[in-house]
């Protein structure tokens, strides 16, 4: 299968990653699909926040199976042009017959894009772990949770929520921070999936996004004291070794790798029955 994976973030953010020796955001999706797909993946991967000419000579938007989309640590009512580029980017998608999947930024871009409004959370950052995730009625019955819990956790870092859906679009799940934690929409030919969370991210990754962004938790409240953060960032550094004292049952669906990516692998599942 053919896969294309829409890097949100400028050079800048992707160049943090790399000072950290932390993976980029489009690596972490790049590694993580392959991981979960028991076939091959033809993975390309544009960077439209960078520059709007994306696509190797030979190939065009026609040419992809499924269309993943990162996160992004821009803010989308800012309407900078690297912004601006990847609205564009996903109304071009949008007239193709597209299977879309979103994570975090992926989902506000997606849903601008189609018609929604996205907008600064008064309830807040949300960081590392987005706890008592729920599925109402149509997301226990949507495919992209098949296998999923009614309730769980999933990594996170968005300062920004969802306002307004597009018309036809039906949220899946939310919790106390988000009302859209997940939402469904088709659009001309396309049909997305999409989450304001981030099934990408692994342990490692998350711990690695801690360090970086140490003192915004400890600003924005989300950890009393660096402790606290020291703490959960080790656990999740050595998440493989289970004594760990730390809270392991709260952290059960985040651990276990299988889990937490379940939406991505159910989504490669329905692609490979399209195609």
């Amino acid at each position: 299968m053919n896969i294309l994976i829409v890097d949100g973030n400028e050079k800048e953010a992707s160049s943090r990653y790399i000072k950290m020796n932390m993976r980029t955001q489009y690596e972490v999706y790049e590694n993580v699909l392959n991981s979960l797909s028991s076939d091959n993946l033809n993975i390309h991967t544009i960077h439209p926040a960078i520059s709007n000419n994306n696509l190797p000579q030979g190939i065009n938007l026609d040419d992809f199976d499924g269309v993943a989309w990162t996160g992004s640590s821009l803010n989308i009512y800012d309407m900078t042009t690297s912004i601006i580029n990847q609205i564009e980017l996903a109304k071009e998608l949008f007239t193709k017959k597209n299977k879309i999947f979103g994570s975090c930024w992926g989902l506000q871009v997606l849903v601008t894009a189609a018609g929604g409004k996205i907008r600064k959370n008064p309830k807040g950052l949300e960081a590392v772990v987005a706890n008592d995730i729920t599925l109402n009625k149509e997301g226990l019955d949507h495919p992209m949770y098949k296998g999923k819990d009614s309730v769980f956790n999933a990594f996170c870092w968005h300062y920004d929520d969802t306002e307004t859906l597009p018309s036809n679009a039906k949220i899946l799940a939310s919790n106390n921070k988000s009302e859209v934690q997940s939402v469904i929409f088709d659009i001309n030919d396309s049909n997305i999936w999409a989450v304001q969370y981030h099934p990408e991210f692994d342990p490692e990754w998350i711990a690695g996004l801690m360090k970086q962004r140490e003192e915004i938790l400890l600003k924005e409240g989300d950890f009393n004291e660096k402790k606290c953060i020291d703490e959960e960032m080790n656990y999740f550094l050595n998440y493989k070794n289970l004594e760990h004292k730390i809270n392991k049952d709260k952290y059960k669906d985040l651990i276990n790798i299988k889990t937490h990516t379940l939406e991505l692998s159910n989504w490669i599942n329905n692609l490979k029955k399209q195609v």
